[in-house]
This record gives C-alpha cells, sequence and structure tokens, in this order.
C-alpha cells in the first residue's frame, strides 16, 4: 500500500446537479486518490477543511470507459469518488459555498 499523505488523497471536487442538490443535507462529492481508503479520506477532510467533522464516507471504485480514436482502442484512467457526509454541528466546506 502506498504512502499517501493527507494533502494528495482529495484531487478535485464533483460539480454536478445531484451533487450540488446533496449539499443540502450536508454530503459533500470529491474525486480521490484510487489508493485511498475511508479513513484516509476522513482525516484528509477534517485537516484541509477547518472546523469539519466527518460523520462517514461512502466511496467508489470508477472503471475506465472503452474509447477509440481510429483503429487504436484503449481505455480512460479508472477513478474512485467519495461522499463525505459532516455531521449536523460542523461547519461548511467553504469550496463549495459560491457555487
Amino acid at each position: 500500500m502506498a504512502d499517501i499523505k493527507y494533502y494528495d488523497v482529495i484531487l478535485k471536487p464533483v460539480v454536478t446537479e445531484k451533487s450540488m442538490n446533496a449539499m443540502a443535507e450536508k454530503k459533500y462529492t470529491f474525486l480521490v486518490h484510487t489508493d485511498a481508503t475511508k479513513n484516509q479520506i476522513k482525516e484528509a477532510v477534517q485537516k484541509m477543511f477547518e472546523g469539519t467533522k466527518v460523520k462517514s464516507v461512502n466511496t467508489m471504485n470508477l472503471d475506465g470507459k472503452n474509447r477509440r480514436r481510429g483503429l487504436v482502442v484503449g481505455k480512460t484512467a479508472k477513478t474512485k469518488k467519495a461522499v463525505v457526509t459532516l455531521t449536523e454541528d460542523s461547519k461548511d466546506i467553504e469550496i463549495f459555498e459560491g457555487l
């Protein structure tokens, strides 16, 4: 297992209509490192965003899609998505406030 630091775990937030609607329930969606565990994701969110308390973390492994360009056939990279649920007394994450 790779030694992943907390600042390498979260790659970017997922900004979709479904993830924006889930923010009302204090659920935030991120693309994360493919080798990251739920405990590492929880620690990374709490360290990167001050005042947040993570209640639960749900993860999904997404396989790469088949792509074709001419005769060359390949796959896109695998990704991992995490839905982080915060506690009721936790502060909101600032990245999503302006969206």
